[in-house]
């Protein structure tokens, strides 16, 4: 992730400049074939607008896979679609899949991904920062 926002170490984990919110705020474990089991809704009802509401500055999302930009789009389409119509949503929100070993194949099928997403990304964390 800090590789596809353009930061280094210090910057991404400076809580005065990134916040870093998860949509359930549990993790529920594993299915049968190793892949993450869908958090329970109530532990996003619980904590996950509570937390958003007190970050009122926000000037960039950063939505990391198909649960994030269902919740904050209310998009009904697969990541790969919502990824692609990435100039829908930014410069103030960008929809990207999850930063996983397993998109691996995603990514290569996807290389659109790493040559205009990217950059547009960077350059716009690099915006914010930079303010």
């Amino acid at each position: 992730m800090r590789d596809w926002l353009g930061l280094d170490a210090a910057v991404f984990y400076d809580q005065s400049r990134v916040a870093i919110v998860p949509m359930a705020f549990c993790f529920p474990g594993y299915d049968a074939t190793n892949s993450d089991l869908p958090p329970p809704p109530i532990c996003g009802q619980t904590w996950h607008d509570r937390v958003m509401k007190e970050l009122s500055k926000v000037r960039l999302r950063v939505l990391v896979g198909a649960s994030a930009h269902r919740y904050h789009l209310g998009v009904k389409t697969g990541v790969n679609e919502t990824v692609a119509g990435w100039r829908d949503h930014a410069p103030d929100t960008f929809a990207l899949p999850h930063p996983s070993w397993r998109n691996t194949g995603w990514l290569k099928k996807n290389p659109w991904f790493e040559e205009k997403v990217l950059p547009a990304l960077r350059t716009r964390v690099k915006e914010v920062l930079d303010d």
